[in-house]
């Protein structure tokens, strides 16, 4: 009898599958760029298509954006949007391109369990794909937040200063 007791709430939890959990019931976002897979593996280098398309992660401290120290802007990769101003950029010591804020009508906030817990996954409103994850570790004397940002997701088109 009490095996019952440790099995019943076992079994219960188990096989409880909320609505949120159910990938059949999570909407669809509409974006106004919308390509085919196959048109974005035509248009995409392959690695950007990895971070854009698969929500992949590049290698810490192989991209060449996270280097770069210039003035202007950074935009999607994938349909051109601006993203990021340079003036928001700082050197996280992480390997990935970061800065404490970004445009905020061209970035969408989502949530992803990937890799088993809840991590603030940033995209891009105009096409959905994925630029990284946003961190509360920041610079403290701005936002106190970091953009973690794959350098494939980004182009980079310097101002005419």
């Amino acid at each position: 009898m009490n095996i019952l007791y440790f099995v019943i709430p076992i079994f219960l939890i188990f096989s409880c599958n909320g609505l949120s959990q159910d990938k059949k019931n999570k909407q669809q976002r509409k974006y106004p760029v919308v390509k085919s897979d196959d048109e974005w593996k035509k248009e995409l280098p392959q690695m950007a298509y990895y971070v854009l398309r698969k929500a992949g992660t590049e290698r810490a401290f192989s991209g060449p954006l996270n280097f770069i120290k210039d003035r202007g802007t950074y935009v999607c990769a994938g349909c051109k949007a601006p993203l990021y101003d340079s003036k928001y950029k700082f050197d996280s010591g992480t390997g990935w391109p970061s800065f404490d804020r970004g445009i905020e009508e061209n970035l969408e906030y989502d949530v992803d369990y990937k890799i088993g817990y809840p991590r603030s996954e940033l995209k891009c409103s105009n096409c959905g794909g994925h630029l990284g994850h946003m961190f509360n570790d920041g610079p403290k004397n701005t936002t106190g937040k970091r953009h973690c940002i794959n350098s494939a997701a980004l182009n980079f088109i310097p101002s005419n200063e």
